[in-house]
């Protein structure tokens, strides 16, 4: 029996900065960001938008073609929880009218909680294969302000609907994992933006995408010639040139010619390097892109995933992508969805970074901006109040 994804969507905010005009105000070449790191555009959330109405608005597509019948369970992966307590999950259960037979719960282990999430809802749904399972990763990547992160900030969310006989992914069961306890990246309590050692982080991930690699190719006999396309996470697109040239290196394989390069790699990277990084989301925001964006037809294709979760979780695993998949694709509302953006200046940027979601405990009431079907209307008794547009 198939498990895997049936549909999948992705959301990210209206507003958009060019990493241009960030350049320009901080003083820095632009290819500093274009071409070092492979950034162009960061997502600025407006303050009518938080991680629930992202993911809300993700998953509408999705539960309004699939219906929302037989969902017996939603899982919110995030590193950027509004509440210690509720989970997430909650909030998008009411917004997007799911049954009450559902269990709903928000999971976090940094970037890879997705992955853990897409797994536990995979194995629900092999013991349930009646049912289905929805899930939402959601993040608001933050850093100072004038820091070395500031130009990998960006925000977005993906919705995935997970179901035996999927139309779109059946995940293959081998997969490879790696665990360690870090400090390359964190975020206490007190702090609104991520705490992150950046060299340490990067060198970390790139050891334990090799570790997980052998772990994957040990348990599924399959090298690197036998996955089309690639899925890297992404904090910065860059990143994913470095990790194909490490694997080529551990395998002792010659590093493909820069066409073949670019096209294993970057049809799953034109929507990251447009909305920045999506923390969680991410992976399979690159999955969304390469599935709208791949120059030939996937069917029957293998796709290699790395997953890393700062911290640290590490997971390469796969899947084949189906027969028919275009069919249930919503590429169009992406790629509109991208192309409509409204610019800011910087100075809008700065305002909306240091305005936030006040936490004061007072009642706010918040105006209308562009966005989705989904907005954040205010805060009263220390509560959220979500509506619909």
């Amino acid at each position: 029996m198939k498990i895997g994804i049936d549909l999948i969507s992705f959301h990210t905010p209206a507003y958009v900065l060019d990493l241009r005009v960030l350049a320009e105000k901080r003083g820095a070449d632009p290819d500093k960001f274009i071409v070092g790191i492979g950034q162009e555009r960061m997502a600025v959330v407006p303050p009518d938008q938080d991680i629930v109405t992202l993911a809300a608005n993700a998953a509408l597509l999705v539960v309004e073609k699939a219906g929302r019948e037989n969902i017996e369970l939603l899982i919110f992966a995030t590193e950027s929880g509004i509440d210690q307590s509720k989970a997430a999950a909650m909030f998008c259960h009411k917004l997007l009218g799911l049954p009450s037979t559902c269990r709903c719960i928000e999971v976090k282990e940094a970037c890879y909680g997705a992955t853990a999430s897409l797994r536990m809802a995979a194995a629900m749904v092999a013991a349930r294969p009646h049912t289905k399972a929805l899930v939402l990763a959601a993040d608001i990547a933050r850093y100072d302000l004038a820091s070395p992160g500031e130009p990998t900030q960006g925000a977005g969310a993906v919705a995935m609907l997970v179901s035996a006989h999927p139309r779109i992914l059946a995940l293959d069961p081998e997969a490879g994992f790696h665990a360690e306890d870090i400090m390359d990246f964190w975020r206490p309590n007190y702090r609104e933006e991520a705490l992150v050692d950046g060299k340490y982080s990067t060198k970390m991930y790139l050891t334990t995408l090799i570790d997980a690699w052998k772990n994957y190719k040990a348990a599924s006999q399959r090298g690197l010639a036998d996955h089309a396309h690639y899925c890297f996470h992404m904090p910065f697109t860059k990143i994913a040139y470095k990790s194909f040239e490490r694997l080529c290196k551990a395998e002792a394989a010659e590093l493909p010619p820069k066409e073949e390069l670019e096209r294993l790699l970057e049809p799953a990277l034109q929507y990251n390097r447009q909305t920045g990084n999506t923390y969680a989301a991410c992976v399979y925001e690159g999955f969304a892109s390469l599935l709208d964006n791949a120059p030939a037809a996937l069917d029957d294709k293998r796709i290699g995933f790395f997953s890393y979760g700062s911290g640290c979780m590490a997971e390469f695993f796969s899947g084949v992508v189906q027969r028919g998949y275009r069919e249930h694709l919503f590429t169009d509302s992406h790629r509109a969805m991208l192309d409509t953006r409204t610019p800011v200046t910087y100075r809008q940027y700065e305002d909306i970074f240091n305005y936030g979601i006040p936490k004061d405990g007072a009642d706010h009431v918040f105006a209308p901006y562009r966005g989705g079907p989904f907005r954040l209307a205010g805060i009263k008794d220390h509560k959220r109040r979500y509506e619909a547009k």
